[in-house]
């Protein structure tokens, strides 16, 4: 095979140059590669595709949308109708009175909610309220607000300064309240939380955690940002996966799930409380940020109609339905010699650990996870030391038994002595 053109993101381009998997086509669970063969999409593909692949609903309300004008700026007064049905239908399921901004995706939103914590303390003369406190482990994108808060520490290697942020334990209430207190909390502007952290390896909240981190914020008056990209749309049976706990948040970024990645949208729902200086009569401060295709109408077309399918076939709760299954399916495989601890059970997702000690004296045994369960036709997320699943909602417990097959065909693989 010739090398690639293709710069892959967050991939090792000296290996994949020359041996791509190419995704020909995807039917509900099941995608297809140039070859002909079957995989069972056990990632629903980054996270997104909570409704599954194919769905003619969706492809036909985009054809219909592009019919009649494929998109349009939504600077100053500008709106296209399906833009302003979206804002309505999100902010009427929304957990807090809130209003709706619209972006390309989730790094996008992060930034708006980042820049706009900052602004917001400004407009309130506050302008000393400019850290952002976020977790380790956690998953903010890529987006220069994103790298900055990011919890991955490879995320952050190699791009210099960052803007200014502080990480937390990410399973410490206490870690919080003495970062805010360390730093003063006239200086800290927004505290960052994912409900369940996805890319940083699957890991569920404690017990009590996310309430005990937000009624920190309120006595410290920070706003709470909750990064439900990953945990919107049904995937931990809400819509935005916070209303599991009872917090309200300041700000909520989605993505992904919103359209179940028929097309590239994001957005973030923003409280009343915030907008509130801006939205106050003419003549206000201006939010000076925007995507080029904030609210694009063929976009926003493709979240009306999946979003009507997530209800007509009721896919909201079933993140949370089928959790235990799903954990269950998992931790079927836990006892393999390569296999170390599993987590999950909040929402429909969840990964398995490769073997501490195996990983630590042989670099390659979790690729050879990978790969020997993509052999068994089933496809995987690689993160850090363990493999993640989030399969489509509309997955079945069958589903999940061939997916564990999967896994523990890897484990396999993982163990073999490599040649």
């Amino acid at each position: 095979m010739a090398q690639t053109r293709f710069w892959h993101p967050f991939a090792d381009m000296g290996a994949v140059k020359d041996h791509e998997l190419v995704i020909e086509r995807g039917e509900d669970v099941w995608v297809w590669d140039s070859d002909g063969r079957r995989y069972l999409d056990a990632t629903a593909s980054l996270w997104y595709a909570n409704v599954g692949h194919g769905r003619p609903e969706i492809a036909a309300a985009v054809a219909e949308q592009l019919g009649k004008i494929e998109a349009y700026s939504a600077f100053g007064d500008l709106a296209t109708r399906p833009a302003i049905e979206l804002a309505e239908l999100l902010a009427d399921r929304a957990p807090m009175p809130s209003r709706l901004f619209l972006t390309s995706g989730g790094g996008d939103s992060i930034d708006v909610a980042a820049k706009l914590a900052r602004r917001y303390w400004y407009e309130l003369g506050q302008a000393d309220r400019t850290v952002l406190v976020s977790r380790t482990q956690g998953y903010h994108g890529t987006h220069g607000y994103g790298t900055a808060i990011g919890g991955i520490v490879a995320n952050r290697l190699g791009y210099g300064p960052q803007v200014e942020s502080e990480q937390v334990a990410h399973d410490s209430v206490e870690a919080l309240e003495e970062t805010f207190a360390r730093i003063g909390p006239e200086r800290v502007a927004a505290f960052f939380v994912e409900p369940v952290i996805g890319a940083g390896g699957v890991y569920p909240p404690g017990h009590r955690y996310i309430e005990g981190v937000a009624a920190i914020c309120a006595r410290n008056d920070v706003l709470l940002v909750v990064d439900s990209v990953i945990c919107g749309f049904g995937r931990l049976g809400t819509w935005f996966g916070i209303e599991r706990w009872d917090v309200t948040p300041d700000m909520i970024t989605f993505a992904k799930g919103v359209t179940s990645g028929y097309l590239p949208l994001g957005g973030v729902m923003i409280s009343d409380r915030i907008a509130e200086p801006f939205w106050r009569g003419p003549g206000g401060p201006v939010f000076r940020q925007g995507a080029t295709y904030a609210g694009h109408s063929a976009c926003a077309a493709a979240a009306l109609a999946n979003i009507a399918l997530l209800e007509r076939e009721n896919l909201i709760p079933r993140g949370q339905e089928m959790e235990q299954p799903l954990l269950e399916a998992i931790q079927s495989v836990a006892g393999h010699p390569a296999a170390g601890e599993v987590r999950g059970g909040v929402g429909t997702l969840a990964a398995i650990e490769l073997n501490t000690e195996l990983a630590a004296r042989d670099a390659g045994a979790l690729t050879r996870l990978t790969m020997g369960a993509r052999e068994a036709g089933v496809l995987l997320r690689q993160l850090g030391n363990c493999v993640a699943v989030s399969p489509p909602l509309t997955a079945t417990p069958e589903h999940f038994e061939q997916i564990a097959q999967g896994i523990a065909a890897g484990l396999d693989a993982a163990a073999a002595t490599p040649r």
